[in-house]
């Protein structure tokens, strides 16, 4: 009653054990492309998390950086300035790991929370009475009135241009992760399954234990069984083919690296565009929001110094770390454009097969 292991010569197999092979070659499958995976897959995660620590200890460094300015050149608002900074670099951090947000919404989000403090601490610092109405007030005029000049568009458009490639390189990595652990799963047919068991397990049901299939046999079976996964290679070539292109975008014109550290500047130059507009702005807002009261100057308690910005050593580290993953990662990914053409030369590589010796198995005998 056999199924597979068919065979003139009397047989030690039975249909269960037929069955029970059947488990074990889709078992051995699964290991054996787990494992071939694996060093693929630990080289995306790694970079992942190397490209992550990278960008997290150059994001450190800008927000340092900006908060430095408002303690050195801003001192009446650098407390309260604090939090919006804060806001900004995190909403940049979130874009940049796939959020559904956008680097527009982030920038003009903290220019709406700036414009209330460079009023009331430095175009008007009599301003004593800052009502949660009349700060509205002020967010909401911002977006009409644009005390900033063109410099929050600048912001908006330059950190879009650099955050962008760095956005989908980290999505195209998790894709590929995707991907390989898609291929992982990949559930055999019957008909794989029944001519694996015939290549590796049929020898045995004729005593021939340690007899292996011969190389050309197995990889006659290995790509019948694996046609839907080396359907992938086109489709991986290419997908390498974008990693190099948005690794090459990164290091090139969109340097996240500039962007960044730009900001500093670019927050700089808004606030001063806005001062030497004081006048004008004043008088529109009086239309708008009316007149708040106005008393003293600000009390020196609400100052409290920042910490001074990390040491531009840091940021050298930082930035050369960066460029050598991204250097390493695509020269190992290109090694790997093959991958999903050749994986069934690889699995029948090694152990499974028989190489040096002159017999071997065929499906049917022994030759």
């Amino acid at each position: 009653d056999l199924q597979i292991c068919q065979h003139r010569a009397p047989t030690c197999c039975t249909k269960k054990m037929e069955e029970s092979y059947q488990a074990a070659v889709r078992r051995e499958r699964t290991q054996s492309i787990q494992a071939l995976n694996f060093e693929l897959k630990y080289m995306i995660v790694g970079h992942i998390t190397a490209f992550q620590e990278a960008f997290e200890s150059l994001l450190r460094f800008a927000e340092n950086r900006t908060s430095s300015l408002f303690e050195t050149a801003y001192r009446p608002m650098a407390k309260e300035a604090a939090e919006p900074v804060k806001e900004l670099f995190t909403d940049i951090s979130l874009y940049i790991l796939g959020a559904e947000t956008t680097v527009e919404s982030a920038v003009l989000r903290f220019f709406d929370s700036l414009f209330p403090l460079v009023y009331s601490r430095l175009i008007n610092p009599g301003i004593t009475d800052l009502s949660e109405d009349y700060t509205e007030c002020l967010r909401l005029t911002r977006q009409d009135i644009n005390p900033f000049g063109h410099y929050s568009k600048n912001m908006v458009t330059e950190l879009s241009k650099y955050l962008w490639a760095s956005r989908m390189l980290i999505q195209a990595l998790s894709l590929g992760i995707e991907v390989i652990n898609t291929t992982e799963h990949a559930a055999l047919t019957k008909e794989c399954s029944k001519a694996l068991v015939k290549m590796q397990y049929c020898p045995h049901c004729q005593g021939l234990t340690l007899i292996r299939p011969c190389v050309g046999y197995c990889l006659n079976v290995m790509r019948g069984c694996l046609a839907s996964v080396s359907e992938l290679d086109a489709h991986w070539r290419e997908y390498i083919s974008t990693l190099e292109y948005l690794t090459n975008e990164m290091a090139a014109s969109h340097d996240l690296e500039i962007a960044l550290t730009g900001i500093r500047n670019s927050i700089n130059e808004a606030i001063l565009h806005a001062q030497l507009n004081g006048p004008q702005l004043s008088a529109t807002v009086d239309k708008v929001c009316g007149q708040p009261r106005r008393g003293g100057d600000l009390s020196s308690d609400s100052i409290v110094p920042v910490k001074e910005a990390t040491e531009a050593q840091t940021f050298v580290m930082a930035h050369a770390s960066l460029n050598n993953k991204r250097r390493e990662f695509i020269n190992y990914m290109k090694r790997s454009r093959t991958f999903y053409a050749s994986i069934a030369e690889r699995l029948c590589d090694g152990d499974l097969v028989m190489r040096d010796s002159s017999t071997c198995w065929n499906g049917e005998d022994v030759v």
